[in-house]
């Protein structure tokens, strides 16, 4: 197959298209190596086109508890208790470093999604 920057929407679905058909090939074959460049070709149009602001802090923390299937008792223990939860969730509170801290390490949110202003 030859492989061509993505310059047009037709062309980015029809990528997609076939990526979708072979992205589970065997690891090393032809067919997983072309995975590869359409996955790179992919994304390179769609950072041009479909560009997406990273989340403010609540909605990455709001993301990671339905990723990973929490509820707010369980942010208590990175954040300092049930009613910090409740009251950063709500916007009624700002995040302390610490909890910038905790969430980074233990929830594995980025930094960069949790110190932006909110």
């Amino acid at each position: 197959m030859e492989y061509k920057l993505i310059k047009t929407n037709k062309d980015y679905q029809q990528a997609l298209a076939r990526f979708e058909k072979i992205f589970l090939a065997p690891k090393d074959s032809k067919e997983s190596n072309e995975a590869d460049i359409l996955a790179v070709l992919i994304e390179h149009y769609e950072n041009e086109h479909y560009k997406v602001d990273a989340p403010d802090p609540i909605e990455a923390i709001k993301y990671r508890m339905e990723q990973q299937n929490l509820k707010q008792q369980d942010l208590a223990k990175y954040l300092g208790g049930k009613d910090k939860v409740s009251k950063i969730l709500n916007r009624k509170r700002k995040l302390t470093v610490e909890m910038i801290r905790n969430l980074n390490q233990f929830l594995r949110i980025p930094l960069e999604a949790l110190v932006k202003e909110y």
